[in-house]
Order: structure tokens, then sequence, then C-alpha cells
């Protein structure tokens, strides 16, 4: 696969069992360094596209920290919003 089908890669959506995933092809996986059972990061942009990254973004970061926050003081957060 060319680099420039490689940029362009359509993606299947496949059913696996009970399961949807996503087939990649092992060419992209060589060259995004991935292998099975390592996780993608998604982030919606305001385009409504989609990006895959094998990297924690510092959104995806910031966002556990923020639910973990939410979670640990979810008692003063009700208190707050009477």
């Amino acid at each position: 696969m060319s680099d420039a089908e490689l940029e362009s890669a359509t993606l299947q959506i496949c059913k696996f069992g009970d399961s949807i995933g996503l087939i990649l092809p092992i060419e992209l996986l060589s060259r995004l360094n991935l292998k099975e059972g390592d996780a993608l990061y998604s982030i919606q942009q305001p385009d409504g596209s989609l990006v895959l990254t094998a990297h924690k973004s510092k959104h995806v970061q910031a966002m556990e920290i923020a639910r973990k926050a939410m979670h640990e003081y979810r008692d003063t957060f009700t208190a707050l919003a009477r």
C-alpha cells in the first residue's frame, strides 16, 4: 500500500460476535507502530470529523481528571447546584 493509499484508507465497520469494530490494514498498523490490544483515542472535531490517535491527547487527559474530580466531589457539586 502506498503512502497516499494509507493516508486515505477506507476503514470498514464489521460485526464481531456481539461487538462492532473497525478493520485496520496491517500496513497502517505497522506504520503507526500499533498492535492488537493497543488503545486508540478518538477526538471529534468541530466540523464533525473524527481524529484517531494512539497517544492520549491533552483533551483526553483533562477529561479523565475532570471525571475523577466530579465523581469525588459529586456531593459538593450537588449542594452548589441548589
